[in-house]
């Protein structure tokens, strides 16, 4: 633990994320319901990420900030795991989204005339429901478990929120169920997912290649999409998840602000409008 009187100083770029993350995501999200030339698929999806992005880090940051500020370092076993219940719910969603962003693109891009057909919200719907049915078992699975554990041991953890296996170290039983089915749904959520975007995006770029078509601008959302997923599988392998949920909810949106024209185009509309800047009296 940093030295007590440092830690108020601390604050400062975790609520300047923390900020910068609800202003921005706040702010993509409105734009794209505001805009009706944004609400194709492809929009709603980056619309979902960025829900994903504003609601992860409402679960842990302002208890951090609590904690740093006031030493406020308590939590219930019940508030726990509720709070473990919210940050898996919502990680393993994201990478749901981000499959589905794959799989739109690839629709798009390898299946051009059958795109509307299969984007039309009844047969979307067969895409989504498995994935969300799979994250809501394995995540109510995991946090069941966890909470019919007895715990005896020390009541600290290393993290600044509730991470699964920090919590089941503590129990004094045997926790060996709660470490496979952890393992389990790393293997079947991030992992599976991960997989399945990386195979849709090397069909659809050996299809751009073997078609010899121009598709410049459905490619330069590919590389947006996985410019996203580089930033988000870059922070998941640093040693502090707290920066790593933080930093992709910062930065997501600025980066499908740059990147994406259409996005680009609508915010400079939504200013020209007056809808942003006040009107001069």
């Amino acid at each position: 633990m940093p030295n007590l009187k440092w830690r108020p100083i601390l604050t400062i770029p975790y609520l300047f994320m923390f900020l910068l993350s609800t202003t921005s995501n706040s702010f993509l999200i409105v734009l794209i319901i505001s805009q009706r030339a944004l609400h194709s698929p492809m929009f709603v999806l980056i619309g979902l990420v960025a829900a994903v992005d504003l609601f992860w880090p409402i679960f842990f940051v302002p208890h951090m900030l609590l904690n740093l500020l006031f030493d406020w370092n308590q939590i219930s076993l019940s508030g726990c795991l509720i709070q473990l219940f919210c940050i898996y719910i919502v990680g393993t969603f994201q990478s749901t989204v981000l499959l589905w962003m794959s799989l739109d693109r690839y629709f798009a891009i390898c299946k051009p005339l059958s795109y509307h057909k299969y984007m039309q919200m009844p047969n979307f719907l067969k895409y989504i429901i498995v994935p969300v049915i799979r994250n809501v078992i394995l995540i109510t699975t995991v946090v069941s478990l966890a909470g019919k554990l007895h715990y005896c041991m020390k009541n600290e953890i290393e993290h600044c929120f509730c991470e699964h296996m920090a919590v089941v170290q503590l129990a004094c039983g045997d926790i060996s169920i709660n470490n496979i089915i952890g393992l389990l749904t790393t293997f079947l959520v991030p992992t599976t997912d991960f997989v399945l975007i990386t195979v849709s995006y090397v069909i659809i770029f050996s299809s751009v290649i073997k078609s010899g078509k121009s598709h410049t601008k459905a490619v330069n959302t590919c590389v947006t999409h996985i410019i996203i997923i580089s930033v988000s599988l870059i922070f998941v392998l640093m040693a502090f998840f707290t920066m790593y949920i933080l930093f992709p909810s910062c930065f997501n949106p600025i980066i499908y602000g740059l990147r994406i024209k259409e996005i680009r185009e609508q915010f400079l509309k939504f200013i020209n409008h007056g809808k942003i800047l006040p009107r001069k009296v």
